[in-house]
């Protein structure tokens, strides 16, 4: 699961617990003008979203991350697919953030006001 916070500019990703080993990172800092879009994850994450590079895929128990997919890469972190949230990004390393956080919908008010 990941945690958001906000400082003046920016967000930062905190990613929880043993989420740290599989996803083999610890937090992101993404300054709030590159967020374009934060949505549902309507996306199961039940097959290979892309070449993994470094992560972990656990059909039907995580997906967590470094992904290269068609639209670019992707980081994840998601274990409860129903709490999983879509995060459109430009002018960063990463093209989208798939992750898990406690509240779906209060994550996506965060983001984008």
């Amino acid at each position: 699961m990941v945690s958001i916070t906000k400082d003046s500019s920016n967000f930062i990703f905190t990613i929880n617990g043993l989420h740290k080993l599989w996803a083999l990172k610890s937090s992101l800092t993404i300054p709030t003008e590159h967020i374009v879009k934060a949505y549902p994850n309507d996306k199961n994450l039940k097959g290979m979203i892309g070449l993994r590079m470094p992560g972990t895929h656990v059909p039907g128990l995580i997906t967590a991350g470094t992904y290269w997919a068609d639209e670019g890469t992707i980081f994840c972190d998601v274990v409860h697919t129903d709490k999983a949230i879509a995060i459109d990004l430009r002018d960063e390393h990463y093209k989208r953030l798939i992750i898990e956080v406690e509240d779906p919908e209060e994550a996506i008010k965060m983001l984008m006001s």
